[in-house]
């Protein structure tokens, strides 16, 4: 059986944690920073994990991650 390959896109998004979370960036950061108070673009720049929902679909495009 061959190995699988490792969507590239979403290696770029996404890490594993130790405790196997799948852990993201906040979205919304990339421009209109006008718009935006200071306190909503500090809080943006934390990290956060994906849903549950989504968690397995994520895995399976970082196998060995």
């Amino acid at each position: 059986m061959p190995k699988m390959k490792t969507h590239s896109g979403a290696a770029k998004r996404f890490t594993l944690t130790k405790s196997g979370k799948v852990k993201r960036k906040q979205a919304g950061l990339r421009h209109q920073h006008h718009m935006k108070p200071t306190k909503r673009k500090r809080h943006l720049r934390q990290g956060a994990y994906a849903d549950v929902t989504n968690e397995k679909n994520v895995k399976y495009l970082i196998p060995y991650k």
